[in-house]
C-alpha cells in the first residue's frame, strides 16, 4: 500500500509530486500525460519565474522535474487514466486502465477537459474542418479565413497563434464583453488581420466534405448572419475531468470537487484535490500549483498524526 496516489500530470500533481519525493513520502503518481490544458499555448508569459514558454516546453519540464527527484520514493506511471476510485481497507482503491492500486491517501489534480459544441453540424464536421486544439491542427489552415468560438483568454491566445499563419481571423463572444485579459483583447484586436463580434448565438455550421460556414445570430441587430469559413477553433470553456471520483466526495453543481481552501481537503477524509477539477474561485496553473503543495503539506501532517 503506498502512502499516496497522485492523479493527473499538469502543474498541480507535478508540483505534489515534488513535494511528496522531499518529503519521502511512498507515492504513486499516475497520469495519462503531463502538462494538463498548458499544452495547448504557443506563449505562456505568466509562469512564476520564466518570462516565456511554450506549452509544450512547460509540459516536458514538468515531467523532468518530477524524474529528477522521483529516485525510488516516487513511481510514475504515464500512460494511465484513472477509471474510479473507492474506499477499502485502510485507505483506498485506485483503478485505472492498466491496474488497481490502494494507497492510504489520494490527491486528485486531474483539471479539466474542453467543453464542445452542440450545435447543428458542431458533431458532423469535428475533425472536418472544427477543432479543440490550435496548436495541433492550426498549420493545416494556413493562408485561410478562419473563426474563433470563445472570448475568453484561451479563446485570444488561439486567435493570436492563427494569425501568424491565417489569412484572417474572426472570433466569436456570446455575452457583449470579452472575458479575457484587457491587455490580451487590445493586443490581438490590434492585429489587421483579426475582428471580433461580440453579442453572438451559434446557429449551426455547414459544409460539405469539409466546413464552409457559419451561422450565427447577432443578437442586438436580432439578425442571423453567415460567414464563410474553413477552420473553427472553439474555445468556450472547460468541463472537470472528475467522474471517476463521483462515488467518493461532494461536488458542486458543475462537478467541481468542493474542498476546503486552507488544506483542499475533501468531504471524504483522506482524499485531497487541487487545480481546475476543484471548486476554487481562480483556475490558473501558479494556483493549481500552490494549492497541490498546500495540500502536500497537509497530507505529510495528516499520515505523520495516523503514525503518531
Amino acid at each position: 500500500m503506498y502512502d499516496l496516489i497522485i492523479i493527473g500530470g499538469g502543474p498541480a500533481g507535478t508540483a505534489a509530486g515534488v513535494y511528496a519525493s522531499r518529503k519521502r513520502l511512498k507515492t504513486l503518481f499516475l497520469t495519462k500525460d503531463f502538462g494538463g490544458q498548458s499544452t495547448v499555448s504557443e506563449d505562456i508569459q505568466n509562469w512564476i519565474g520564466t518570462i516565456s514558454i511554450k506549452g509544450m516546453e512547460l509540459a516536458e519540464n514538468f515531467k523532468k522535474h518530477l524524474l529528477a527527484y522521483a529516485h525510488d520514493v516516487v513511481t510514475v506511471k504515464e500512460g494511465e487514466y484513472v477509471e474510479k476510485v473507492s474506499k477499502s481497507d485502510g485507505g483506498f482503491s485506485v483503478k485505472t486502465n492498466s491496474g488497481t492500486y490502494t494507497a492510504k491517501t489520494v490527491l486528485v489534480t486531474t483539471g479539466s477537459h474542453r467543453r464542445k459544441l452542440e450545435i447543428p453540424g458542431a458533431a458532423e464536421y469535428e475533425n472536418k474542418g472544427i477543432t479543440y486544439c490550435a496548436s495541433c491542427d492550426g498549420p493545416l489552415f494556413s493562408d485561410q479565413d478562419v473563426m474563433v468560438i470563445g472570448g475568453g483568454n484561451a479563446g485570444f491566445e488561439t486567435a493570436a497563434q492563427l494569425l501568424a499563419y491565417c489569412k484572417s481571423v474572426t472570433l466569436l463572444q456570446r455575452s457583449p464583453d470579452y472575458r479575457a485579459d484587457p491587455v490580451t483583447v487590445e493586443k490581438v484586436l490590434s492585429n489587421p488581420k483579426m475582428k471580433g463580434i461580440t453579442g453572438t448565438e451559434l446557429v449551426s455550421i455547414h459544409g460539405e466534405q469539409f466546413v464552409t460556414s457559419i451561422t450565427f445570430k447577432k443578437v442586438d441587430e436580432n439578425k442571423n448572419i453567415t460567414l464563410p469559413t474553413t477552420g473553427i477553433f472553439v474555445e468556450i470553456g472547460l468541463i472537470p475531468s472528475t467522474e471517476f471520483v463521483k462515488d467518493v466526495v461532494k461536488m458542486d453543481q458543475w462537478n467541481h470537487i468542493i474542498v476546503d481552501p486552507k488544506t483542499q481537503r475533501t468531504s471524504t477524509t483522506g482524499i485531497w484535490a487541487a487545480g481546475d477539477c476543484t471548486d476554487g474561485l481562480y483556475h490558473q496553473n501558479n494556483i493549481a500549483a500552490g494549492d497541490a503543495v498546500k495540500a502536500l503539506e497537509d497530507i505529510y501532517l495528516y499520515l505523520h498524526a495516523a503514525k503518531g
